[in-house]
């Protein structure tokens, strides 16, 4: 099973030997077996005796809570981590050197090639939105050539440049791509979805509100991998270090954010969802998915997420030992991270 959702008001969870029990009214509902769990999300009001968060945290489950309708982050608790305090010495020593530029560049690189590569298949799906989807191609290519040719790829800035002002310039790029790619990305969708732009805090039509959820799952299935794998969440190299953000998180969505929005494209596309789905907040104007397409998505995104997940450790250990200048990570111990 691997992921278990929680969404439901009013919802007891208690611990019954290797199981989690639900009640409702005094009234046992379901029983989930632990074993397989890897992970645990809780949407909105439920209570939870503490019993279950000390099983789940020994069998290094990592539960995740968010709020009700507009899905924000709550909390997440972690079971055991991997202690290599070596990984995160040399982690903060790199964020901070000249080293944070090649990493930065390839994250932007990464990220812009995929966009590309969506755009084109984007193109058999809607053949008439070709203008849209060639004209935003031809700059992504054309940032594609210019992150090709800028330095970063090795510790030499070249003259005159700055960790500060490579950095700034990798931004620029990877700011100037999304605003041609969601030039067409948004092209893609009916006028009936009234999506003509990237909104969030919150979200202001159904698509908007699927990208929104679709990113929120993601950036905590990096969140738990990072973590795991024992690097900090918390210090990045292409988005630096900013109070209460999980910046390394963020550079690593960067790379299968592309993936989300192919994603969420598909459920539209193949009608999963339609404008009926969601509903407006009358106090914030937020369009936020309804309970019942809720259980819809959980179900698709694990369809969506066995792949992502796969890649999302491989690219998580493939920093880490990066950052450790090619060792392994985790040396002779035997380490096992689930997927």
């Amino acid at each position: 099973m691997g992921t278990l959702y929680i969404d439901r008001k009013n919802l007891e969870i208690r611990l019954d030997g290797n199981a989690i029990a639900f009640y409702a009214n005094n009234a046992r509902e379901g029983m989930v077996p632990i074993n397989p769990l890897e992970r645990v999300i809780v949407v909105g009001n439920a209570k939870i005796e503490t019993s279950v968060l000390h099983r789940l945290a020994g069998e290094n489950v990592s539960v995740l809570f968010l709020s009700g309708r507009s899905m924000r982050f709550g909390g997440m608790l972690h079971g055991r981590v991997h202690n290599n305090g070596v990984l995160r010495l040399r982690q903060y020593g790199k964020a901070t050197g000249p080293e944070a530029c090649g990493i930065a560049r390839n994250t932007v690189l990464g990220k812009v090639e995929r966009q590309r590569e969506f755009l084109r298949e984007a193109v058999s799906g809607r053949p008439d939105k070709r203008f849209e989807t060639l004209r935003a191609g031809e700059t992504l290519e054309n940032i594609i050539s210019l992150l090709n040719e800028a330095p970063g790829a090795s510790r030499d800035h070249g003259p005159g440049r700055s960790t500060e002002e490579l950095l700034a310039a990798y931004r620029g790029f990877e700011g100037a791509a999304a605003a041609a790619y969601f030039s067409a990305y948004t092209a893609l969708f009916p006028g009936s979805l009234a999506f003509t732009r990237r909104t969030r805090r919150p979200p202001k039509d159904p698509v908007n509100a699927l990208l929104s959820l679709a990113y929120t799952l993601l950036h905590y299935e990096c969140v738990r991998e990072v973590t795991l794998i024992g690097l900090d969440p918390t210090i990045g190299f292409l988005h630096q270090f900013e109070y209460g953000r999980e910046s390394l998180a963020c550079d690593l969505v960067e790379l299968f954010r592309t993936d989300a929005d192919r994603f969420v494209w598909t459920l539209f596309r193949e009608r999963e969802f339609s404008a009926r789905d969601f509903a407006t907040d009358a106090e914030t104007g937020g369009c936020y998915l309804k309970k019942a397409g809720r259980s819809r998505f959980y179900a698709r995104y694990e369809e969506w997420s066995r792949v992502i997940r796969a890649g999302i450790t491989s690219e998580a250990r493939s920093l880490a030992r990066h950052i450790l200048d090619g060792e392994e990570p985790f040396g002779d111990e035997e380490v096992v991270l689930e997927n």
